[in-house]
């Protein structure tokens, strides 16, 4: 029987010794050891009815019990859901009656909150961690498990998007859409054996687990498994390193550190990012401090990765690349999908094996966001440059039509972000008496803050006057998800009353 994600990242690490998982407690996980764990847990899961096409919800912390679950959920045939840690039960709630789950797993000391969401969906519970539950149901089960037969097609993953425009739709993950990314990760990014990866994203999104892990598991490679990013481990653990993928705030918090030195990374061969948008001012600071470019690319959760700068040859501040080479992309008309020329702003569509097979139970959200000739509209704004890389202007849902005017947001921020005093900013788009909708820079300061009528003298030369930020806010920072995205909805929500007492004249 063939089951193609199990006999490519998981089959191969029977009975061998070599390392693969270091803890932050010092010991090492081979990974003949992870494989047994994960055939234990493959005859728990099928002992409780997670089998082929189940759903299997998992809420836990960031540990090899909760990788070796992905590996059962696999190998059994179930269709892994993995959540935030920092959702409620409430909002959990939602996502176990939406997916029709037959298991959830939270960590032991969770429990108590879960036991009523369980009950009233009639979902079986079980605790990860000491002394959990599920742990005891795996205590003397066989070591070796004979995986479910799947096909390419068939789902092995069921991940929400994050629901800022409505409710969480669920992408629905196939084995090839994993699969056939961490091939062309591992080819691209030239992991092998002899890799370290430096880990400490977490596993509830695609970027630890279906981008990070996969290439790991895929190349042979070994990982130094941190809980969280803490800058103090980070440091300790760089010089055992001899890769690292992050986000910007990782880079960012690493070079407020006069320990990153050129001696502290001159033996690591990559660092990658992604996410969010990586600031081309850090871009720079890196390379001058370190020596090194960062190799920043673009995906989302219903594709994994569609881009990315290249390994070899210049990688070019804020571009994120060509497209991955089974990827094909276009910019196209938002509103009718007309392909655009060269240079043009518009929708990022995008076609290729790893782009998802549409939102579970939303047939009429899949048809919506999918051409006929099979292009997935992603959502995002963007051109294609004179080099072929990618530069993404932002979200559809975050463009602003301002007076009948486009106005696209990171054109304003690019400008923003060069001023001094400026840490980084936001631009958005909140209801205007006269416009529709104004144009308001939020702004993350430093010491004293931005002298404001300075960036408006800057703002009056650099862009036409219907981009002009129509008024300003500080903030110490800028509001973030998990994955350090600015929350815009969140500061649309915030400020969607700030010019609705301006006379539009004076706004």
């Amino acid at each position: 029987m063939r089951n193609p994600l199990f006999d490519a990242l998981f089959a191969p690490m029977e009975g061998q010794d070599r390392p693969l998982i270091h803890l932050p407690d010092g010991t090492t996980l081979s990974a003949g050891d992870f494989h047994a764990m994960v055939a234990r847990f493959a005859h728990a899961l099928q002992a409780v009815g997670a089998t082929e096409g189940a759903r299997v919800v998992v809420q836990a912390a960031k540990t090899p019990q909760m990788l070796a679950l992905y590996g059962a959920s696999v190998a059994t045939g179930a269709v892994f859901l993995p959540l935030n840690t920092g959702y409620t039960a409430e909002e959990v709630a939602y996502f176990v009656e939406d997916s029709g789950a037959c298991l959830m797993l939270v960590d032991s000391d969770q429990r108590p909150k879960m036991e009523p969401l369980a009950a009233q969906h009639g979902i079986r519970l079980e605790t990860l961690g000491h002394a959990g539950s599920f742990d005891a149901l795996t205590d003397g089960l066989a070591e070796r498990f004979t995986p479910a037969s799947r096909t390419p097609d068939d789902l092995a993953a069921l991940l929400y998007t994050s629901g800022t425009t409505g409710r969480s739709k669920g992408a629905m993950m196939s084995h090839d859409n994993l699969l056939s990314n961490a091939r062309t990760l591992v080819d691209l990014w030239r992991f092998s054996d002899q890799d370290v990866l430096l880990h400490a994203l977490p596993i509830f999104h695609t970027h630890g687990l279906f981008v990070a892990c996969n290439v790991v598991f895929l190349s042979g490679a070994q990982m130094i498994f941190q809980p969280r990013f803490d800058l103090e481990t980070v440091i300790e653990a760089l010089p055992r390193a001899t890769t690292m993928m992050g986000v910007p705030t990782f880079y960012t918090r690493l070079l407020d550190d006069p320990r990153l030195t050129q001696d502290l990374v001159g033996h690591m061969r990559l660092f990658i990012s992604g996410s969010a948008p990586l600031l081309a001012e850090t871009h720079k600071a890196w390379q001058d401090r370190t020596g090194q470019a960062i190799l920043e690319r673009y995906g989302m959760t219903e594709t994994n990765m569609l881009t990315s700068n290249p390994y070899d040859g210049p990688r070019k501040p804020g571009t994120v690349g060509p497209p991955l080479p089974d990827v094909t992309l276009r910019i196209t008309e938002p509103d009718n999908g007309t392909p655009l020329a060269q240079g043009e702003t518009g929708m990022i569509e995008v076609r290729g094996p790893n782009v998802f097979k549409g939102y579970w139970q939303m047939p009429e959200k899949t048809a919506a966001e999918f051409r006929a000739d099979g292009f997935f509209i992603t959502g995002d704004l963007g051109l294609v440059d004179a080099d072929g890389n990618v530069q993404i202007v932002g979200r559809a849902k975050d463009l602003i039509i301002s007076g009948g005017f486009n106005v696209y947001p990171k054109e304003v921020e690019l400008v923003l972000d060069e001023m001094p005093g400026v840490l980084e900013s936001a631009v958005i788009g909140v209801p205007h008496p006269d416009f529709g909708e104004g144009v308001l820079a939020v702004l993350a300061s430093t010491g004293e803050g931005p002298d404001i009528g300075a960036i408006k003298a800057v703002m009056q030369n650099r862009l036409a006057r219907y981009k002009q930020p129509k008024d300003y806010v500080l903030l110490p920072e800028l509001p973030r998800n998990t994955m350090g995205k600015v929350q815009k909805a969140e500061l649309r929500a915030r400020y969607r009353d700030q010019f609705a007492s301006k006379n539009a004249a004076g706004a």
